[in-house]
């Protein structure tokens, strides 16, 4: 099997253990996700607050792609931006997509103190100095990810606009039209967050990836949880996907953190 026709997933065959036969940086030094463990904590002075100026018009389409839920957007120009904190320059949103477990605890993929949340919100974009996507995901500063942990409980946000889409692409390949839709309004009210340089946590996991993980997770209800058993043609990796997902913290890996406006700025050795 090629790498090009390697069907990668979350089972015992073709597991994060096996990624590495096809894809040999999946065994790199700076492999996310990580496990933070925020005792290990240190100031960093350095660190800023983070910005986003993001188009409600550019929002495109909701994607089944068959192992999760994507939105895309236009990401031709500055249209949506992510800037500042840790971050050189400018970085487009091109798309945002939800990593989802077989419970309500194994869902993220990162871990805080030992803890999985119900799931995680990935927002990618990626630098615009350079010339497309394809060019950024060569680069070790080419991608940022913002990361936001979801937590159940009663007192939901609002995913409604996303839930109303789920129905149209309930099969993998569907997709359907997505607009007027500004991500922002899925943040929590703290901009807190921790950073670290790592990789995306899907083959072919390049290590380009300057990640942004807000401290404060965004809270859903268990029936919004549960829209993934909308998509049918993803059930069977949902049941998988967490369980067998492997954790790699490595001990050469420096992870930042900010608090904002009353907190201190912090760096964590892992």
């Amino acid at each position: 099997m090629t790498q090009q026709s390697c069907q990668w997933g979350y089972d015992s065959d073709n597991g994060p253990d096996h990624w590495h036969r096809y894809y040999p940086i999946a065994r790199g030094d700076n492999q996310s996700p990580i496990e933070i463990n925020s005792k290990e904590v240190h100031y960093e002075p350095s660190l800023l607050p983070w910005f986003v100026g993001y188009d409600p018009v550019g929002a495109r389409a909701i994607v089944n792609n068959g192992r999760t839920c994507k939105v895309v957007f236009d990401d031709t120009f500055d249209r949506s931006v992510l800037r500042s904190g840790p971050l050189p320059g400018l970085y487009r949103l091109r798309q945002l997509h939800f990593h989802w477990g077989s419970s309500n605890d194994h869902g993220s993929e990162h871990i805080v103190d030992g803890v999985k949340y119900a799931g995680e919100l990935h927002l990618v974009h990626w630098y615009s100095k350079y010339s497309n996507y394809a060019e950024a995901l060569r680069n070790y500063d080419g991608v940022a990810i913002l990361g936001i942990f979801l937590q159940v409980s009663r007192s939901a946000h609002s995913f409604l606009r996303i839930l109303e889409e789920i129905n149209g692409i309930k099969t993998k390949g569907k997709e359907a039209p997505f607009s007027n839709f500004d991500p922002s309004i899925l943040f929590p009210k703290s901009w807190d967050y921790w950073t670290y340089h790592g990789s995306f946590t899907t083959p072919p996991c390049e290590e380009c990836v300057t990640w942004i993980l807000l401290r404060e997770p965004i809270i859903v209800s268990p029936d919004q949880v549960n829209f993934r058993g909308t998509l049918t043609s993803l059930l069977s990796w949902f049941s998988h996907s967490f369980g067998l997902f492997i954790y790699m913290p490595y001990p050469s890996l420096t992870l930042s953190i900010r608090k904002t406006p009353l907190g201190v700025n912090r760096k964590l050795l892992e």
